[in-house]
């Protein structure tokens, strides 16, 4: 992809105040740490920076039903053969065969994970796994209606939803496709199955979304939901969107606390991950901010991502991966290769520098 250039249309300059604004003291956002803390009596993966390993983010397909400017081109990508993406025996697999060493948290994602037939079989599959304490899914919330019930049954615990707008035209316009989608029915349809925590992602894009950060901040006034607001990340073949689009986290903090007071909380009792947490005075929910433009979190990195076709992708923008698929179906051991895998996983991403792994899309990776 294109880096940022001096001069034209001032990227360069935006990049340059983004890169000040990584580490400054007395920041407002506190330093986020990763949710848990290992018991002293079970295994624990660890990576060569001494990172706790206990979370797998699985991608079970790179298509989506949604082209939302962000994440996908408009035009889709060349998609993965059918022979190439994993069973969902073989997901299990590899989950039965990592979670004796440490593995703990599970996130479905796609692409569009409930796009691919049959979910609730390997939610059913990985809830069998004696280690696993918890499996969420990350999802548009297109299909959490129908879905949410039959998940919920087969053992999934949580979801995070996508929702960069809370007006029909404007959904339409950011995801490129005309699908008939509320994300506050697809919320409540989510909080009725008991699939809770609920979490909103907003991804805030200057001129595009940012005048709705006081909305979706509202919505923790009415429910105890967390809404999480995230810098827009202009990686791969998504060039219609610049660093001028980026919303830094402190000016979204500024935007919500001219609602009323906001202090510094802990967040939902499980998975709050990267963000860091407020509350509104007398919410019942919480408001997020997870910042890889300017607050980078890479020391508290817990996570690994495999990808739809197999891949074990150490660092979400990095370039280092280690292939699961053809060792596993040739049966032998992976325990090897994950080993492997966190002896070279790197100690930060190289985002700010336009370094981004070789992705096009988040979509192939699951973000």
């Amino acid at each position: 992809m294109d880096g940022p250039r001096e001069g034209g249309n001032g990227a360069g300059g935006a990049l340059s105040a983004l890169t000040a604004a990584r580490v400054r003291p007395g920041r407002a956002i506190p330093s986020p740490v990763a949710s848990g803390t290992p018991d002293a009596t079970r295994p624990v993966l660890r990576d060569q920076f001494g990172r706790a390993i206990e979370y797998l983010r699985i991608s079970v397909t790179d298509r989506c039903n949604f082209r939302c400017l962000y994440c996908m081109p408009v035009e889709g990508l060349e998609w993965l053969p059918r022979a190439e993406i994993l069973s969902y025996e073989e997901i299990a697999e590899l989950v039965r065969q990592f979670a004796p060493l440490g593995l703990r948290r599970l996130r479905i994602t796609g692409g569009e994970p409930t796009i691919r037939a049959d979910l609730d079989r390997l939610i059913a599959l990985l809830r069998a796994v004696p280690e696993i304490e918890d499996i969420a899914l990350s999802t548009n919330g297109v299909r959490l209606a129908e879905l949410a019930g039959p998940l919920r049954d087969a053992g999934l615990d949580r979801v995070n939803l996508s929702a960069d707008s809370l007006r029909p035209d404007r959904i339409a316009a950011i995801a490129r496709r005309h699908l008939p989608f509320d994300p506050i029915a697809a919320a409540r349809a989510a909080e009725r199955a008991g699939l809770t925590p609920i979490k909103l992602n907003v991804v805030v894009m200057r001129g595009i979304n940012d005048d709705e950060v006081a909305d979706f901040a509202r919505l923790t006034l009415e429910h105890p939901w967390h809404v999480r607001f995230i810098e827009l990340m202009p990686v791969g073949d998504m060039r219609s969107l610049t660093w001028e689009h980026v919303v830094p986290s402190d000016e979204i903090l500024a935007r919500i606390a001219a609602i009323g007071p906001l202090a510094p909380d802990a967040g939902p009792a499980r998975g709050n991950g990267p963000a860091a947490y407020y509350r509104l005075s007398g919410a019942p929910g919480t408001v997020g901010v997870i910042t890889p433009m300017t607050h980078t979190y890479c020391a508290a990195c817990n996570r690994v991502r495999l990808t739809a076709d197999g891949r074990l992708r150490t660092c979400l923008f990095g370039d280092h991966e280690v292939g699961l698929r053809e060792p596993l179906r040739r049966g032998e051991a992976i325990a090897p290769y994950l080993r492997a895998a966190l002896a070279a996983k790197p100690q930060e991403h190289a985002l700010l520098q336009m370094r981004v792994g070789g992705l096009r899309a988040l979509s192939q990776v699951g973000g």
